[in-house]
């Protein structure tokens, strides 16, 4: 596979991941008060943004999808993580862990293929590592 279209496939992959998770997170939250609900649904909207465009962005190329048991493990933690504790303090914890972790792949990914990657490309993973940077500062708020 050629540096485009793996650097794509880690926008696809982690975007997607993201999503699914913080679905999870406010299935879970349904029917708690937390304020935090809100961050959350508009990060949805921000991922779901990501996964498509890195799908265009490969034409028609068929990813590797998350594996079923990442999926569930994430999802087993939420549940555990939330039932321990819901508070928005908690929740933003969790969420900017998962965020700084993914940062960190971004920033490698983009470090590794920055002379190689079409520029578009490039531009797409510079605009992810800065959405995450940029949630983790607003999660800050509700530690």
């Amino acid at each position: 596979m050629n540096e485009n279209l793996e650097l794509l496939e880690y926008i696809y992959n982690s975007s997607e991941m993201g999503k699914t998770a913080l679905e999870d997170l406010l299935k879970e939250l349904k029917d708690k008060e937390n304020k935090i609900k809100s961050i959350i649904s508009d990060e949805v909207k921000l991922y779901e943004k990501f996964y498509q465009t890195s799908k265009r962005l490969a034409k028609g190329t068929d990813f590797k999808e998350n594996k079923l048991m990442t999926k569930m493990a994430s999802k087993m933690g939420i549940q555990k993580e939330v039932r321990e504790d819901n508070s928005d303090a908690a929740i933003a914890h969790l969420l900017i862990e998962g965020l700084t972790m993914g940062s960190i792949d971004t920033d490698t990914k983009i470090n590794n293929y920055k002379t190689k990657a079409d520029k578009k490309i490039l531009k797409l993973a510079r605009d992810y590592a800065k959405f995450q940077q940029d949630e983790i500062t607003k999660l800050k708020a509700y530690l």
